[in-house]
């Protein structure tokens, strides 16, 4: 990975756990960095980014303080995934919520247009990115 796209990614993934920035604005910059998708590791407090050459830029980030929910609640993400669609929910409390109602971490797949969120029994829920 070069040290452009390197520079790009890790100012997005700042900027997106201080809360400055909507996914919308994450996704499209991603895109214009070249990665294909990331995913988030709630429990170990790291986010991986994939570029289509097969090279990975690993960050990490605080690990909640509160314990993830043990149940996988799909209508909480639904809820969550909502309020940051609409604006009243910012990354570090888009967060929280999805922790507290089960969610371990989440894929999402630029190119494919969709987020897989995961629950510590191997549960999903899958949202289309909106057109």
């Amino acid at each position: 990975m070069n040290e452009s796209a390197r520079a790009v990614i890790e100012a997005i993934f700042q900027a997106s756990n201080q809360g400055s920035i909507h996914f919308g604005e994450v996704i499209a910059r991603l895109v214009a960095a070249g990665v294909e998708s990331y995913h988030v590791d709630y429990r170990a407090g790291r986010s991986v980014y994939y570029l289509p050459d097969d090279t990975t830029l690993d960050l990490s980030f605080e690990r909640p303080h509160a314990p993830i929910g043990t149940a996988f609640d799909a209508d909480g993400v639904r809820s969550a995934i909502r309020g940051a669609q609409q604006g009243r929910v910012m990354y570090p409390e888009f967060k929280a919520l999805t922790q507290a109602v089960g969610c371990i971490g989440y894929t999402v797949w630029i190119a494919g247009r969709h987020v897989v969120y995961l629950g510590r029994r191997g549960e999903s829920h899958v949202e289309r990115f909106p057109d």
